[in-house]
């Protein structure tokens, strides 16, 4: 296992994908250690993604680039503008609202950085915010994506443990929220301090409408999934194949923007990167098998157990531990190798299975804004025409107001649990 340990260490700082990183650990061990055949390897890598489940992943990234097609961003931006227009740093604010609807649309962080961040980098350089400021907002907000339902990360989680999906979507919503109203309220406190504009003017009644309306066949689409799962009118996989077939009669019929070629376009680009999770989630199970074989997750625990049995310092151990791999590796292949070693040990010291779920999934999330491998740092420094580094130092203060949520959702279980109560996933 130290020449394994050596090769996963290695080529990850080289900086190769996390998928073969992965999958040259693992074939290293196979083949020089367990003499196992490569056919009997091309089993394994085909049993990791062999699952319903997981057939959510493409549908609701399809769903996303769908809705991303049909231009519904510029109504959700107007919408949370009705909101929040007047509050101190109103651009702001809108973009930290505007991602909160976004991510019941998308479910992914990344697809949140492209859509809003294109619009509203632009309109707040305008408006005499910093770029670099634009710029935090947006990547740091788009944290919200993963977190509120639907989430992609959250039905790979689901694989690996067994957890309900429907259970963690409900656990989502008030984690997201209270990562949303962290960061507005930093947004709040720096419009103060620097003079940052707002709207002053009052909306009539008929703008009110009028943006409402056009905002409606958006906020729809996360009220049918969420309702239809909660529900039990279908399933979580179902509730995917629904949001694309919504997506594209609201798109080529209702609101008459999304053509042909955009829904040619939306099937390739679903294509391309369900197929990066997948063979993520393939390897990622091949190297997951050499760890449970060496007894990996036992002597992790072990270790652990040995340090602490108080669930509160465990806690705070594993938020430590989770906000530096988040740093290091992508969401989903930590979800998949950390996921089944920690949960256990929590359980065993009393926390909440679900409650565990959402500390870890939250945790990991804000790694998509932390350097050196957040992708919505990637997505965001040209979109903004700045250097990785403003914008992770210009991101630095946003991504604490994202610690400070978590350390909330962390030691009140109940922002947590309160909504999978009251729709009678646990009692």
């Amino acid at each position: 296992m130290g020449v394994v340990g050596l090769i996963f260490v290695g080529t990850l700082l080289l900086g190769v994908p996390i998928a073969f990183v992965l999958g040259a650990s693992a074939l290293y061990y196979y083949i020089f250690i367990g003499h196992i055949s490569l056919d009997m390897l091309g089993q394994k890598l085909y049993a990791g993604p062999d699952s319903f489940v997981l057939l959510a992943i493409p549908f609701f990234i399809l769903a996303g680039e769908l809705m991303n097609r049909a231009r519904i961003t510029d109504s959700l931006i107007e919408f949370s503008g009705v909101l929040v227009g007047r509050i101190p740093g109103a651009l702001a604010q809108v973009n930290i609202v505007a991602s909160v609807f976004f991510a019941g649309i998308t479910g992914s962080g990344v697809a949140d950085t492209a859509a809003l961040g294109s619009v509203l980098i632009p309109a707040m350089e305008k408006e005499g915010y910093t770029v670099d400021y634009a710029a935090a907002v947006t990547v740091a907000s788009s944290v919200i994506g993963p977190i509120i339902p639907p989430s992609i990360v959250m039905v790979i989680y689901s694989m690996m443990t067994g957890e309900s999906v429907g259970a963690l979507f409900a656990a989502g919503f008030i984690p997201g929220l209270a990562v949303a109203l962290a960061l507005m309220i930093l947004a709040y406190i720096y419009a103060i301090r620097y003079h940052h504009p707002r709207r002053t003017t009052k909306l009539s009644i008929h703008q009110v409408v009028t943006i409402t309306r056009k905002s409606l066949i958006a906020l729809l689409m996360p009220i049918i999934l969420v309702g239809g799962i909660f529900s039990g009118r279908f399933t979580p996989t179902e509730a995917a194949s629904v949001a694309c077939f919504y997506a594209i009669i609201a798109g080529v019929f209702i609101l008459r923007t999304l053509t042909f070629r955009d829904i040619i376009e939306s099937f390739k680009k679903a294509a391309i990167s369900a197929s990066v999770i997948l063979l993520i989630i393939a390897t990622a199970a091949l190297f997951g098998q050499v760890m449970a074989l060496e007894r990996v997750p036992t002597t992790i625990a072990s270790w652990i157990l040995g340090m602490t049995r108080n669930k509160y310092v465990f806690l705070l151990l594993v938020n430590v531990f989770l906000l530096f791999m988040g740093m290091i590796m992508e969401t989903g292949a930590s979800v998949i190798l950390l996921a089944p070693i920690l949960l256990p040990v929590a359980v065993k010291l009393g926390v909440h299975p679900l409650h565990f779920a959402l500390v870890m999934l939250v945790n990991l999330n804000i790694g998509l804004s932390t350097p050196p491998v957040g992708v919505c740092l990637f997505t965001a420094a040209p979109i903004a025409g700045i250097s990785l580094e403003r914008i992770s130092r210009a991101a630095l203060p946003f991504i604490t107001a994202d610690i400070v949520a978590l350390l909330f959702i962390t030691y009140i279980p109940d922002l947590v649990l309160f909504v999978p109560r009251m729709a009678g996933f646990i009692q």
